[in-house]
Order: C-alpha cells, then structure tokens, then sequence
C-alpha cells in the first residue's frame, strides 16, 4: 500500500464509520492521545524479558498505525496530498543541512 491508497482508506474508513464529522481539533487531541500509547508502549519494552518485547512491539506497530492513521485523517480534512508533501519536503531536506 502507498501513500495515496492509504490516505483513500483512511478518508473511505471514515466515510463508512461516520467519522468524517470530527473537527480538525478533536482528531488532534485523538493524535496526541495514540502518541501517548505509543509513548507507553516504548517506555515499557526496556525491562521487558524478550518475550515481552515481542508482545510490546506488535503493540508498538498498532500504536504507530494510529498515529499515523489520524495524521492521514488530519490531511484529508485538510484536503493536503501527502504524497505530493511528502516529495516536496524530501527535496527541501535533499540540500538541508543539520547542525549536530
């Protein structure tokens, strides 16, 4: 799946749960929300045996999928391509350069 067949899925995924009536500020606070989870997640998977972290890091992939799913949710109400944002701001950081 690309970044354009994702963002379709995400905005066909809200058109058919009803979710394409939540305000550009409440999908923000589901975002930051999912990042908090995410956050959980990788604060637990240091101590954890190695049992446990295979666990913690398939629960790492589904909190990433959240995060990103409502950061995908978050352009299409914005009507941005992402794809297309994705490729400018590769360029930009092709020149870029960081100070360490």
């Amino acid at each position: 799946m690309n970044i354009k067949e994702l963002q379709q899925y995400v905005s066909r995924f809200c058109d058919e749960k009803g979710f394409e009536g939540i305000p550009l500020e409440t999908r923000v606070m589901y975002l930051i929300s999912e990042i908090g989870e995410l956050t959980d997640d990788l604060l637990e998977i240091k101590g954890a045996t190695t049992e446990k972290q295979e666990v913690i890091k398939r629960n790492i992939g589904h909190e990433m999928f959240d995060v990103t799913w409502n950061i995908f949710d978050l352009a299409n109400k914005l009507d941005i391509d992402l794809e297309a944002a994705f490729k400018e701001k590769m360029n930009i950081n092709e020149n870029r350069e960081w100070k360490t």
